[in-house]
C-alpha cells in the first residue's frame, strides 16, 4: 500500500476512535447508518473523486467529520453551478468546498470553515501585482464558472470580454497552455496541483490577491441538530490537528514561490 494511503487510513482510524470517545458514539452505529450525500466539484487537491482516503483536503475532512457526528457522508461529484443550485433549492443538502461571500451569505447555512485558500493570477508570460495591473495587462482571463473568483473579477471591474468562465477543473490550465487565454485567476494550491500534471513550463504567479475560508455548508433550510453536530465535529478535527495534517499531506511538495515548478 502506498505511504499516502497508509497515512490517511491511519489518520481515519485515529480520528474516528477519538471522536467516538469524545462524542460517546457507537462505531458500529456509524458504519450501519445511511450515508448523506455531499455535493462537490472536482477541484484537486481540495475535493476529488477517488478511493477512500484520496478525496482531497475537504473531501476527507467532511467524511471524517460525518463519522464523528454519527452522520456518515457520501461524496457526489457534480458540475459546480448545478451543485450550488441543488443545495440552494433543496433542504438538508451538504456542499463543499464553498467560499463564504456576501452574495452567497443568505443562500446557505454555513456549518464550519475547513481551510483558508488564497487566489492569484497565473500566466505563462506576464506577471502582475494587483487587480488594476491585471485589468490593463490581460485581455482574456480564465476563471472557474460560478466560482467566487469569477464573482471577484466582476466586483473589481473586469469587463465581460476579459472574463472567460470555464468549467472548473483542468480546462483553464489547458486553455492557458494553448495560449487561448492570457491568465488564469484561481486558488493557489489547486492551480499548482493541476499544473504539475499538465505541463513542466514555468508558471508565473501574482501575489495572493484574494483570500477566503472554504466551508462545509448546507442548504439554507438545514436541520439545526445536523448543523450543530457537524460543526462540533469539524472543530474536533481542528483541535486535534487532523485538519492541519490533511492540509500538509495534500500540499506537501507543491511549489511555494512565484513559479510552478
Amino acid at each position: 500500500m502506498p505511504s499516502s494511503m497508509r497515512f490517511l487510513h491511519a489518520l481515519r482510524r485515529r480520528t474516528l476512535q477519538l471522536g467516538c470517545a469524545v462524542l460517546a458514539l457507537s462505531c458500529e452505529a456509524v458504519a450501519a447508518a445511511e450515508p448523506l450525500p455531499v455535493y462537490m466539484l472536482e477541484a484537486p487537491p481540495l475535493t476529488m473523486s477517488g478511493p477512500p482516503g484520496e478525496n482531497g483536503i475537504l473531501g476527507d475532512a467532511a467524511l471524517l467529520a460525518g463519522a464523528l457526528a454519527d452522520q456518515p457522508l457520501a461524496l457526489q461529484s457534480l458540475p459546480w453551478n448545478r451543485a450550488q443550485r441543488m443545495v440552494q433549492q433543496g433542504q438538508d443538502l451538504l456542499i463543499i468546498p464553498l467560499s463564504r461571500t456576501p452574495e452567497r451569505e443568505s443562500k446557505y447555512t454555513w456549518i464550519a470553515p475547513v481551510m483558508t485558500m488564497e487566489r492569484a493570477f497565473f500566466s505563462l508570460s506576464k506577471q502582475v501585482g494587483s487587480f488594476a495591473e491585471a485589468r490593463q495587462t490581460y485581455q482574456r482571463i480564465a476563471v472557474g464558472m460560478g466560482s467566487a473568483q469569477e464573482q471577484k473579477l466582476r466586483e473589481e471591474g473586469f469587463s465581460d470580454e476579459q472574463i472567460y468562465p470555464l468549467k472548473i477543473g483542468e480546462n483553464p490550465a489547458q486553455m492557458l497552455l494553448l495560449g487561448r487565454v492570457d491568465a488564469w485567476f484561481n486558488g493557489v494550491p489547486e492551480t499548482q496541483y493541476i499544473w504539475k500534471g499538465v505541463s513542466s513550463k514555468p508558471l508565473l504567479m501574482s501575489p495572493p490577491l484574494m483570500s477566503a475560508d472554504l466551508y462545509l455548508a448546507c442548504s439554507a433550510q438545514c436541520s439545526e441538530a445536523r448543523v450543530h453536530s457537524l460543526r462540533q465535529a469539524v472543530e474536533t478535527l481542528r483541535r486535534n490537528g487532523t485538519l492541519n495534517r490533511l492540509i500538509h499531506h495534500y500540499l506537501y511538495g507543491l511549489p511555494s514561490d512565484s513559479s510552478v515548478p
